[in-house]
């Protein structure tokens, strides 16, 4: 008996599913079964729809991931100033007072403004820190220009991020979500192609038999995973 495919699995568990039942079924050619052709022509659209949401919705989480790696980079440029300021050269001291003067304008505070204003001062906290007569303090704290240099970098990823961001977001707003999609998908390879499939299994088990196994594996697979995780504590 083929299982249906429950329907709490995962939208990146769906979309695996989707794809392993369609690889296995182009595997033989079924163009003489009009009904199975026509079953995994709707299963393939709407896979490849699913498959093109999941990775809009990744654009948002890369974003967050940006700027956690923005915010790092200033918490270290904080952390190396303050212990700097209590170096016992005060050559060091003083070249770390400096910066910090520079860096307490903007503060870690800036962390908690939202993504277009943190980008914002931060251009401009770099812009700063780039001013010809804070050179030489900053190249006599060592580790200080890499941790700049890395901040800078984080930023122009985050200005990158924002802007693949802002385009799927776009997209998005006249798009189903994944999570829609995913019902789809479901209703497609539960009422359509397990049902169709159990039936013709019955009855033609020579012809059906082999890709009903491996459809039933596929689909009992992931069952597995599903479960396994709703009996975690």
């Amino acid at each position: 008996m083929i299982e249906k495919l429950i329907f709490s699995s995962r939208t990146t568990e769906v979309d695996s599913v989707s794809i392993n039942i369609i690889g296995a079924y182009k595997k033989s050619d079924w163009s003489a079964d009009t009904h199975l052709s026509a079953i995994f022509t709707s299963l393939e659209a709407e896979g490849a729809r699913l498959t093109a949401a999941i990775k809009r919705s990744k654009v948002e989480s890369e974003l967050e991931e940006k700027d956690e790696l923005r915010d790092a980079g200033l918490r270290s440029l904080h952390y190396l100033l303050t212990g700097l300021m209590h170096h016992p050269d005060p050559a060091i001291q003083t070249a770390a007072g400096e910066v910090d003067a520079v860096f307490d304008n903007y503060g870690l505070s800036i962390q908690d403004e939202n993504y277009a204003s943190q980008s914002s001062l931060t251009s401009s906290l770099l812009l700063d820190l780039d001013r010809p007569e804070l050179q030489a303090s900053i190249d006599l704290l060592s580790g200080c220009s890499e941790i700049i240099e890395g901040i800078r970098a984080a930023e122009n990823d985050f200005i990158q991020a924002s802007i693949a961001y802002k385009k799927a977001s776009a997209r998005e707003s006249t798009l189903e979500s994944a999570t829609q999609i995913k019902a789809a998908v479901v209703n497609i390879i539960n009422n359509r192609l397990v049902i169709y499939l159990r039936a013709m299994v019955q009855v033609n088990e020579s012809t059906y038999g082999d890709l009903g196994r491996t459809i039933a594996r596929i689909i009992g697979d992931n069952n597995e995973v599903v479960k396994k995780r709703r009996k975690k504590p």
